[in-house]
C-alpha cells in the first residue's frame, strides 16, 4: 500500500472529527500534519484542541504543528503556512475540512450565519487552496482534498437549507474548477463526502444528538478513504467526487464496514446530498 511517510499535510479543522481522523491516519504512515484550527482552549461542548490533536498525531507516529487558524483571515492562514514551511520544508497536501453549518430555511437563517457559512466554507476553502498553491506546485505528488459533496444539482438538496447547500456546493465547485485549472501542474483536486452521517460534534450538538450519533459511522471511515485518495498519483486521480463507502468497497476491497458503525445494531442514517 502506498504511504504518506514524510509528506506534509495542511489540514483545516483538524482539532477534532473528520479532520483529526484524516490526520491520524496519515500520522500512522509517519506524515507531518499542520493542525490548522481555531480551538486553542478547551470548549465546554467541543472535545479537543489543536494541542491535544497534535499530541495524538505524534503518538500515532507522525509529526505535528498546531497552529491557531481562523480561515476567514488571510494573515492567519499565511502565518500557519509560513510556520509549516519553516518546520517541514514544504506542503504536499491541502485538506479543506473546516466548515460551518446552519440548516435554517430562507426566512429563518440570519445573515450573520449566512455570511459565516460562506466565509468559512467557500471563501476560506478557496483562500486556503490559493495560499497553499505555490508550495503544492513544488511537491512531488500534490493533492487538494475538499470535504464537500457531489454536485447533485437537485431541488431536494437545496429546498430545506438553501444557504448551507450553496456554501457547501461552493467548496465542490472549487474542486471542479481546480481539477481543470491545475491539471497541467500535476496537482490533483478531489472531493470526499460520507454516505452516512458521521459521529462528529456537529451531528451531536446541531443535528440529532445521541440518537443520530448511534446511527452514524465513526470518523475513521473518512480517514481511511482520504488516505486512499491522497496516496494516488496526482496526475491520474483528479476531479472526482468520492463517497467514503464506495472507496472502501470498490477501490480498497473492504467487504464489511461494520467496524465503522457507532452502534452496529442501529440502521445507518444517510447523509445529505447522496
Amino acid at each position: 500500500m502506498a504511504s504518506l511517510e514524510g509528506k506534509t499535510l495542511f489540514i483545516t479543522g483538524a482539532s477534532r472529527g473528520i479532520g483529526k481522523a484524516i490526520a491520524l491516519r496519515a500520522a500512522q504512515d509517519g506524515a507531518n500534519v499542520v493542525v490548522a484550527a481555531k480551538t486553542a482552549e478547551p470548549h465546554p461542548k467541543l472535545e479537543g484542541t489543536i494541542y491535544t490533536a497534535a499530541e495524538e498525531i505524534e503518538k500515532a507516529g507522525g509529526k505535528a504543528l498546531p497552529c491557531v487558524v481562523d480561515i476567514r483571515f488571510e494573515e492567519k492562514i499565511q502565518a500557519a503556512i509560513d510556520q509549516a514551511i519553516e518546520k517541514f520544508g514544504g506542503i504536499d497536501i491541502c485538506v479543506n475540512n473546516a466548515s460551518a453549518i446552519n440548516l435554517a430555511d430562507t426566512a429563518s437563517v440570519s445573515m450573520k450565519r449566512f455570511d459565516l457559512m460562506h466565509s468559512v466554507n467557500l471563501r476560506g476553502t478557496f483562500l486556503t487552496g490559493k495560499l497553499c498553491l505555490p508550495h503544492l506546485k513544488q511537491a512531488e505528488n500534490p493533492h487538494i482534498l475538499n470535504l464537500s459533496p457531489p454536485l447533485n444539482m437537485e431541488e431536494r438538496w437545496f429546498a430545506p437549507h438553501v444557504a448551507y447547500t450553496m456554501a457547501k456546493f461552493g467548496m465542490s465547485m472549487c474542486v471542479l474548477g481546480w481539477a481543470g485549472e491545475l491539471r497541467d501542474a500535476g496537482i490533483a483536486a478531489n472531493a470526499l463526502w460520507p454516505k452516512t452521517t458521521i459521529a462528529t460534534a456537529a451531528v451531536n450538538n446541531l443535528l440529532g444528538g445521541d440518537a443520530l450519533m448511534k446511527r452514524s459511522r465513526t470518523p475513521e471511515i473518512m480517514g481511511d478513504a482520504a488516505h486512499w485518495i491522497l496516496t494516488q498519483p496526482s496526475r491520474e486521480c483528479s476531479g472526482n467526487f468520492f463517497i467514503d463507502e464506495d472507496i472502501l468497497m470498490e477501490k480498497m476491497g473492504v467487504k464489511d464496514l461494520t467496524k465503522y458503525a457507532v452502534d452496529p445494531s442501529q440502521d445507518l442514517q444517510a447523509d445529505f446530498f447522496v
